[in-house]
This record gives C-alpha cells, sequence and structure tokens, in this order.
C-alpha cells in the first residue's frame, strides 16, 4: 500500500513539474513571439528573424511562428526559404487560408501553376467569395493554356510568337527558372543574344550554384564580342566551382583576349600607333575559333583606325577600312570616320565627303557634323590655293619633306635665279611656294588649314573672325588690303 501511495506521489510532482515547464516554455514562445511582431513591423528583419527562429525552436508546432517567419523570409526577398514554412503552416493548420493564398502566389511566381491552381482550389472551397482567390486561380488557368500555346510555337519554331508569349507570362511568373531558359533559347535562336544573356543572368540567380548558366552566359558575351564582361562571368563559374574543366579553359582563352584588348585601348588614348597595330595583330592571332568572329571584326577595324589616326600610308589605310566594311557589310561610323580621314590625305575629298555623310546616317554627333563641314570647306580650298599641292607634298608629309621641297622649289623660281622669260610667273610661283612653306612649318597655321581655312587669306579669316587681318608677304609688310607689295634686290 505504502509503494501505490509512494507512486501516486511521484506522478503528482511529475506532472506538476511538466505543466511549469509547458507554461515557462509557452511564456518563451509567446514573448518572442510578441517582440519579433514588433520588429517586423518596424522593418528590423534580421531581429524579427532571431526571435522567430526561437519560438520554433521552444515550439516547433506553432504555426504562426512559422508563419510570421515566413513573413520575414518575404520581406527579405528569401521566396524560397518562405515556402518549406508556409507549407509547414498548411500542414499544422490546414484551414489557414492566409497561408494557402501567400503560398499559392509564390508558387505562381515560379511558374509552378499545378501546385498554385490547388491552393487557390482550396481557398475557394472554404471561401467561395474570396475575389483574391478566385481572381488568381482565373490567372493561373490563363497562364497554362499561354505556356501550352508557347510550347507548340517553339516546337514549330515559330520563335517571335514563343517570345511574345513567354514575355507575358514571366510578366506573372518572374521567378519561372523553365520559362526564361525555354525564352533565352527562343532569342539565341532568333539571333538577338543580347536579350538572351539577360534571361540566362536571371536564372543563375534563380539557381544556386549555377555554373552551367555562367558558363553559357560567358560564352555568349564572348561570340559578341564583349570580352570584360565575359570575363567577369566565366570569374563567377570558377567561383563556384573552381576545378570546373570547360570554365577554367574558356576563362584562359578569354583572359588573353581581354588583356591585348584593353593593350589596344591603352594604345589609342596614348596615340601610340605602332603599339595598336601590334596589338591589333595580335589579337587576330588568338581569335581562331568560329566564335571569335566579334574579335576579329573587332581587330579589324582597330586596324583601320590606328593606320588612319597614325598617318600610315593613304592607299593601305583605305584598302583596309574598305576591306573591313565590304567583309562584314557594316557602316560602323568609326570605320567610316577612319577612311574618310584617309581619303581626305590622299586628295580624294568627294569620297572622304560620300563617308562622312554615310557615317551621319548611323551617328548623329559632333564629330561627324565637323568632319562634314571640314571636308566642305577643304573642296571649297581646293579650288583655291592648296599648299600641298604647291609644294607638291602629301598632306602627311612632316617638316622635313615640306622644307626640303621648299627649298628644291624656291631655288627654281627664285625671281633672281629664274631663267625664264616669264618673271612676273616667277614671282608669283616664288610669292605662293613661300606662302606655302610658312603654313605648312607652322603648326597652329597647318592646322587651321587642315580644317579647311586658309590662314593667309584676309578676307576669309576676316569673315570668320569679324576682323580684318594682313596676309602673308615673304618680302615685306602688307599693304593693309590683303595684297602684297614687293621689293626685289638682287645681287
Amino acid at each position: 500500500m505504502s509503494r501505490y501511495i509512494f507512486t501516486i506521489f511521484y506522478f503528482f510532482v511529475f506532472t506538476f513539474l511538466l505543466n511549469l515547464f509547458i507554461l515557462g516554455a509557452n511564456g518563451d514562445v509567446n514573448d518572442h513571439l510578441e517582440k519579433g511582431k514588433k520588429l517586423l513591423a518596424t522593418g528590423q528583419l534580421a531581429d524579427a528573424l532571431t526571435h522567430f527562429h526561437s519560438a520554433i525552436e521552444a515550439d516547433p508546432k506553432n504555426y504562426v511562428a512559422y508563419f510570421r517567419r515566413a513573413a520575414v523570409y518575404l520581406g527579405m526577398g528569401k521566396s524560397k526559404a518562405a515556402l518549406p514554412d508556409l507549407s509547414k503552416v498548411i500542414e499544422l493548420k490546414p484551414d489557414f487560408i492566409a497561408a494557402r493564398m501567400q503560398r499559392g502566389n509564390l508558387l505562381l511566381k515560379q511558374g509552378d501553376f499545378d501546385e498554385a491552381k490547388t491552393d487557390f482550389e482550396n481557398v475557394l472551397t472554404s471561401d467561395a467569395s474570396n475575389s483574391e482567390a478566385r481572381n488568381q486561380f482565373d490567372l493561373t488557368q490563363k497562364l497554362i493554356q499561354s505556356a501550352q500555346e508557347a510550347d507548340d510555337s517553339y516546337k514549330n519554331a515559330d520563335y517571335t510568337k514563343t517570345i511574345e508569349l513567354l514575355s507575358t507570362i514571366i510578366e506573372n511568373c518572374p521567378w519561372a527558372i523553365k520559362l526564361r531558359e525555354l525564352r533565352a533559347d527562343s532569342y539565341l535562336k532568333s539571333g538577338d543574344f543580347p536579350k538572351a544573356v539577360n534571361d540566362l543572368k536571371a536564372t543563375a540567380k534563380l539557381i544556386p550554384d549555377n555554373t552551367q548558366a555562367f558558363l553559357k552566359i560567358s560564352q555568349l558575351l564572348y561570340s559578341m564580342g564583349e570580352a570584360d564582361d565575359s570575363l567577369t562571368n566565366i570569374r563567377e563559374c570558377l567561383k563556384l566551382d573552381a576545378d570546373h574543366k570547360e570554365c577554367h579553359a574558356h576563362y584562359t582563352k578569354v583572359k588573353k583576349l581581354a588583356k591585348q584588348l584593353e593593350s589596344i585601348r591603352d594604345a589609342i588614348s596614348q596615340s601610340n600607333w605602332n603599339e595598336c597595330l601590334n596589338k591589333a595583330n595580335q589579337v587576330l592571332k588568338l581569335s581562331s575559333d568560329p566564335s571569335s568572329h566579334a574579335f576579329i571584326y573587332r581587330a579589324h577595324s582597330s586596324l583601320c583606325t590606328c593606320m588612319s589616326r597614325g598617318k600610315s600610308p593613304a592607299k593601305e589605310t583605305i584598302d583596309k577600312c574598305t576591306e573591313v566594311l565590304d567583309t562584314y557589310h557594316v557602316s560602323d561610323a568609326e570605320i567610316l570616320i577612319s577612311r574618310a580621314e584617309a581619303y581626305i590625305l590622299n586628295e580624294q575629298l568627294d569620297a572622304a565627303l560620300a563617308d562622312y555623310q554615310r557615317a551621319h546616317e548611323t551617328e548623329d554627333s559632333n564629330r561627324v557634323h565637323d568632319g562634314i563641314k571640314r571636308v566642305q570647306k577643304l573642296i571649297k580650298q581646293s579650288k583655291k590655293r592648296d599648299y600641298y599641292k604647291i609644294l607638291s607634298v602629301r598632306r602627311s608629309a612632316n617638316k622635313a619633306e615640306i622644307l626640303r621641297a621648299y627649298r628644291k622649289l624656291a631655288i627654281k623660281w627664285h625671281p633672281d635665279k629664274y631663267e625664264g622669260d616669264d618673271k612676273k610667273k616667277a614671282e608669283k610661283m616664288f610669292i605662293d611656294i613661300a606662302a606655302a612653306k610658312e603654313v605648312l612649318t607652322d603648326p597652329e597655321k597647318r592646322a587651321k588649314f587642315d580644317g579647311g581655312d586658309d590662314p593667309l587669306d584676309a578676307e576669309e579669316q576676316a569673315q570668320q573672325h569679324n576682323q580684318f587681318q594682313g596676309g602673308f608677304n615673304p618680302f615685306g609688310a602688307g599693304n593693309g588690303q590683303g595684297g602684297f607689295t614687293f621689293r626685289f634686290h638682287f645681287n
């Protein structure tokens, strides 16, 4: 009998302690829930999350704690973390309509149409008048039909229609990975690589450790000629898997090419034209596979530009730029401008004007407008006095070449030494030769002349500067009227 009483006593003691423990645990849970609720309301999401974690640890069957933690995850943009919590809420309390609506909406955004549809149906079963559930259910039905149409269009190779349908669906389902992958492939098959890259970038963010997405993005950017962006994305692949063979091989190739392209940009910025030509030729050697098509074009384009700016022989520059334009069937403003400048050096002013005008069709910029005006001035100038032609030198001639030409012609046409009968002609020629030497050996005046203005044309300068300037006189002061007064003294 005493043993029986002893057992009953310990049972009551155990029950009492258990109730105290439960009451204490419930008190802790409620305390965490209340604190977490207040922090959530003030936007302190990280702190609120800590309290909801603690509440769930204290009571793993408290559906309110799961629901509020899901709300925090959603506020933090972590929808994937929120889904399991919402599912746990529904498991613990199947009639919790708010949790079902929230989960249905998330599933819909992910493109999980059947599961989303089931959630909305369950809500309508419990509350047929729920307008939000009705709208979302109808939308889901419509999107399921559109997705089927998109799939059919893709199979029929109607990529334009596929993209149109998928774009409408993705507006409502931004996290739908399969739909984005399908649209990316449709963009690729349509030749729209940039938009394909955008969709693949979205999938790379949606799928953890998505090395294949980063590899594909990098390869596409490479084929587009975007070496720096290609390098950035292939590095992301290697961050996820340093031993990824395909990513490592592609990284090695892109890194070398990106370095050469950077060297070309540096050479151009420093006006180092020989270095630019060397690096462009190196890019051509590195770009041997079919996917390097864009880099081959860029290298040829750089050769054209650097030959033009470096004052390479005009004929060679014209041939290179023409080769690029004809081979790639493009109207690249940079190449057209480079060829136009070479045409100017080659005294083909009409061809230069045509190139600048063609460049204007694709680039409405100050450099194009200024180029057109300059060539028009040069054409007008060519009908007057052309200092390059007077000395019989090319526009690319350096100062030493100009002085040699001047000395040779000055000896021939100096009125004191001219052997012909027409002394007036000799005087005129000598004046023109001296004027040519004056302009072409003075950097400022030569630049002005190359821009289409004659710095020794008093009338032209007066029009431009709205003031009168005297002309050039190799023998003495001007007469103040733009003409010249000459006094010859021969020994």
